[in-house]
């Protein structure tokens, strides 16, 4: 898991009654490191890497790493803000996880997957009920306006609630990972008690090369919803080069193990 406080500064403030975090990180070789360790595993399992270097060697296992990360910047831009969008809220939300790491099905190393970026759930362990985080995930050099509304178009689709068919793929895939309790316990919600506002959270995430306090609070104070917010916006000074030297790390620790 990504530790955000290894390498970065958080400040933390209300905007309204809704919750705003800025983490300002460090882009030398310590953020680097620490985010490329992470990453490999959100597009292959770690069972499947290890299998394939017990079975067919290291030259193998490398390989099969770099076949399955995305090669242009933009994929690689917003797939590293979904990667750190599920590290903040299986590190930093109180408890909510992101229970797959949705990477792993992309049809294509170099196209955006569509729907909900990252769902995140927490089991009461009376109820058995689910709370639900719906989160949309911006990665941009320069942060704007433009790409938070678009962020909050994401969220209030399907009146702001996870979508059926992102519910399903979760559920889908839990039942395939052995995990049948929280795959019913999705359907439950989903197909017999419903899912309400109340319910869910919702995580606008960030991830840029510029400061996103003022576009983030701005974003938060404008809403008129009756979901519960939350805004996290990871700062990294030169987005692009950093991007860039995470993933030229994840293939030289490949080739190093």
């Amino acid at each position: 898991m990504a530790q955000f406080n290894d390498w970065c500064v958080c400040a933390d403030e209300p905007v309204g009654a809704h919750f705003c975090r800025v983490l300002t990180g460090d882009n030398s070789q310590a953020g680097i490191q620490v985010t490329a360790s992470i990453v490999p595993g959100h597009y292959a399992s770690e069972e499947r890497i290890a299998r394939a270097l017990a079975r067919l060697g290291k030259q193998a296992a490398a390989d099969l790493i770099e076949g399955k990360l995305p090669t242009t910047k933009q994929i690689r831009s917003g797939d590293l803000g979904e990667i750190y969008a599920t590290e903040w809220i299986d590190t930093q939300s109180g408890g909510f996880r992101a229970m797959i790491k949705r990477l792993r099905w992309k049809d294509h190393r170099n196209m955006a997957m569509r729907g909900d970026d990252v769902i995140g759930v927490l089991l009461a362990p009376d109820t058995h009920r689910l709370a639900f985080i719906k989160a949309e995930a911006k990665s941009r050099a320069n942060l704007t306006k433009q790409a938070l509304t678009e962020a909050r178009e994401g969220l209030d689709k399907d009146g702001g609630l996870p979508s059926a068919h992102a519910l399903a793929f979760i559920a889908e895939r839990l039942l395939e990972l052995g995990n049948e309790p929280l795959a019913d316990a999705i359907d439950d919600a989903q197909l017999i008690h419903g899912i309400r506002p109340q319910d869910v959270r919702h995580l606008l995430f960030t991830f840029s090369g510029n400061a996103p306090r003022a576009l983030l609070s701005a974003c938060l104070r404008d809403y008129q919803g009756a979901i519960k917010q939350w805004a996290v916006g990871l700062h990294v000074n030169e987005h692009a080069t950093f991007v860039a030297a995470v993933y030229d790390q994840v293939i030289a620790n490949a080739n190093d193990a």
